[in-house]
């Protein structure tokens, strides 16, 4: 089992319009080669309260959105009842993570999560900050944490978690 670091990156905004556009920045990131394999969604509070994640996407085969969603699942539990169609290895990419992240990381994230209507969350294999910063995001918050994981074992669960979400 080797542990390799995972990046995870939240930028909160007011307005979900500037989310997406955000969004489109990581994926021309990651087509001028500056940052490598990711996942990347927008979750947006809805009006009555329910945070639901939108316009996944993913530059990993076996990502597809899913590394994006189990960290809307970690930080937001009722966002887990969306995400129940994805079967168990879902469930096993939130324990996954949510084992990674101390309490305090977690506290941390979702109260910069909470202070805004909508959060760009990326999650990548390289370093992610300097570069985001760099292409000027315009989150009025982030965070950034590194997280230890076995690559193995997140790569596999993420493929099964993709496989499951493709039949349905």
């Amino acid at each position: 089992m080797s542990k390799e670091p995972v990046f995870l990156f939240l930028g909160v905004y007011n307005d979900p319009d500037i989310a997406y556009d955000d969004l489109e920045v990581v994926h021309d990131l990651h087509s001028a080669k500056v940052i490598g394999t990711y996942d990347a969604g927008v979750a947006v509070k809805e009006a009555d309260g329910t945070i639901s994640l939108k316009r996944a996407s993913s530059k990993h085969a076996a990502w597809t959105g899913v590394a994006a969603g189990a960290v809307v699942g970690i930080l937001f539990p009722p966002s887990i009842i969306g995400m129940a169609a994805a079967g168990g290895a879902t469930g096993g990419i939130i324990g996954h993570f949510s084992k990674a992240l101390s309490r305090s990381d977690l506290k941390e994230l979702g109260d910069v999560l909470d202070s805004g209507q909508a959060a760009l969350i990326v999650v990548g294999r390289d370093k992610l900050g300097a570069e985001l910063d760099k292409a000027g995001l315009r989150a009025q918050k982030r965070a950034e944490k590194q997280i230890e994981v076995d690559a193995g074992e997140l790569d596999a669960e993420l493929s099964t978690a993709a496989s499951e979400l493709d039949t349905q």
